[in-house]
């Protein structure tokens, strides 16, 4: 879309939303590139979202994030939803076209993807099995992005057998759902691993996994960034592997984003991550 040079406006729907980082990564943005406008938090209870959505062109905004618990909720308050968010079933992304229609996306998937290659230049889907563990809104979105990025063996990891091939059966692919008995054994042969989990997240036990059958050569990479390294993480790095924080998927879910409304594709610097790291 043409972004006009106006005081440009965006935030992060959610409930509640406090907790936050993007406010902190979109305006050190808008500052690095001398661009007008702000990145606000947008509270907004479940009995009002429809209200606010619909305010998002009204109020003169350029779009939103959409974070917990409205990424399934929004989807019918939106006028289009790319084929990626409709895959996922969940959207993290609304821009406000010119018209004032609302258009739908998820970057979620693709952001822990590019932050894979970040880490690891060359990085490829189809290099060997990729495990994941998980079967929430996390591992929905990455799923999907692996099934795109051309994954041919997908193991499916999750405590409750049937949430994991329900997950399974709604996106397809190459994915085999393993028992959670068996989690240890399937990391035998793979080249990358991800948990899509909240176990080792601030305040939460750590992923109780075995790393004894994953090869030395495979990527591990979490989605949770609090805190910046989780137990499963310290544990991959201590015995050869590359790893990669959440903080990754973070900041690359948000460049297409800010792009969409302010018209610049940013990049992630050190200063950057240092002003997030700061907020932990």
């Amino acid at each position: 879309m043409s972004v006009p040079k106006t005081f440009g406006l965006a935030g992060i729907l959610g409930w509640p939303v406090a907790h936050s980082r993007s406010p902190v990564l979109h305006n050190y943005w808008l500052a690095e590139h001398g661009l007008p406008g702000s990145y606000v938090l947008l509270p907004a209870p479940p009995e009002r979202l429809p209200a606010a959505v619909a305010g998002l062109a009204a109020l003169g905004f350029r779009g939103c994030n959409v974070t917990t618990p409205h990424k399934q909720a929004v989807m019918p308050l939106v006028d289009r939803i790319d084929p990626m968010a409709a895959r996922i079933g969940a959207v993290n992304t609304i821009v406000v076209e010119s018209d004032g229609s609302l258009r739908g996306f998820n970057t979620d998937g693709n952001g822990f993807v590019q932050g894979l290659r970040d880490e690891k230049p060359g990085w490829r889907a189809d290099e060997g099995p990729v495990a994941i563990f998980g079967a929430g809104g996390a591992a929905r979105s990455i799923l999907a992005a692996m099934i795109a990025e051309g994954a041919r063996e997908i193991r499916l990891v999750n405590r409750t057998h049937e949430r994991a091939q329900k997950l399974a059966a709604d996106l397809g692919g190459p994915v085999t759902v393993v028992r959670w008995e068996e989690r240890a054994d399937s990391l035998a042969g793979v080249a990358t691993l991800v948990n899509a989990t909240t176990q080792g997240s601030a305040g939460k036990p750590a992923l109780d996994l075995s790393l004894d059958a994953l090869p030395r050569e495979a990527i591990v990479g979490d989605a949770i960034y609090v805190p910046p390294e989780t137990p499963l993480l310290a544990t991959a790095r201590a015995r050869g592997n590359r790893t990669m924080n959440g903080l990754g998927m973070l900041l690359n879910q948000a460049r297409p984003a800010f792009e969409a409304w302010f018209g610049v594709m940013p990049s992630i610097t050190p200063g950057l991550k240092r002003a997030i790291e700061s907020t932990f």
